[in-house]
């Protein structure tokens, strides 16, 4: 039986009675990823539920048409999947379905905000990695929101950070505004 050495500082530093605080080097996710993925999965289930019910209800349910609608509900998922942000020190990653991409915050070079119909934040960074993600993910996680925050500063300091600083500024004055109002309002003080 061996030990393992690699996790005995980890173990006395979080005593069970000693209060845990965020480690600066902690890898930040996206709190409502989970509740997204089962929403899609539920939708998608429930969309194959109800096509094999009628189907079957009328009388021309079979086994092609049973796989037919069970393609066509593995299509709907895989359009509703959530992508799931990450972000470490210095870094953030945005994991799809089928590839995860990711970008070095401390290296972003340009960031372009689309606000189309389905609004978009376009990262990309010196070494020619480019992320893709809807902004509620940032408004929605505050710590997802400092990270890159924290590293397009440094970009723009290290003069890395060529295009889009003021729109980047302007979502991010956007999204802590909107974080200090449901501050207020839950607190009662507006």
């Amino acid at each position: 039986m061996g030990h393992d050495w690699t996790t005995r500082g980890r173990h006395a530093a979080h005593a069970p009675d000693a209060p845990r605080t965020p480690d600066a080097d902690a890898v930040v996710t996206d709190r409502r990823w989970a509740s997204d993925l089962r929403a899609a999965v539920f939708c998608s289930l429930a969309l194959f539920a109800l096509i094999v019910l009628v189907d079957f209800a009328g009388g021309t349910l079979s086994a092609v048409r049973t796989g037919l609608w069970a393609g066509l509900a593995v299509l709907l998922y895989a359009i509703l999947h959530p992508v799931r942000v990450s972000a470490g020190p210095g870094w953030l990653a945005v994991r799809g379905p089928l590839r995860r991409r990711h970008v070095c915050v401390n290296l972003l070079t340009s960031v372009r905000v689309s606000e189309t119909v389905a609004a978009r934040l376009v990262l990309c960074d010196s070494l020619g990695n480019r992320v893709e993600f809807d902004p509620k993910v940032l408004a929605e996680n505050p710590l997802l929101l400092h990270r890159l925050d924290a590293g397009a500063r440094a970009s723009q300091a290290s003069g890395l950070l060529r295009t889009g600083s003021v729109e980047l500024a302007r979502l991010l004055a956007r999204l802590n505004g909107r974080e200090a109002k449901a501050v207020f309002e839950a607190s009662g003080l507006r």
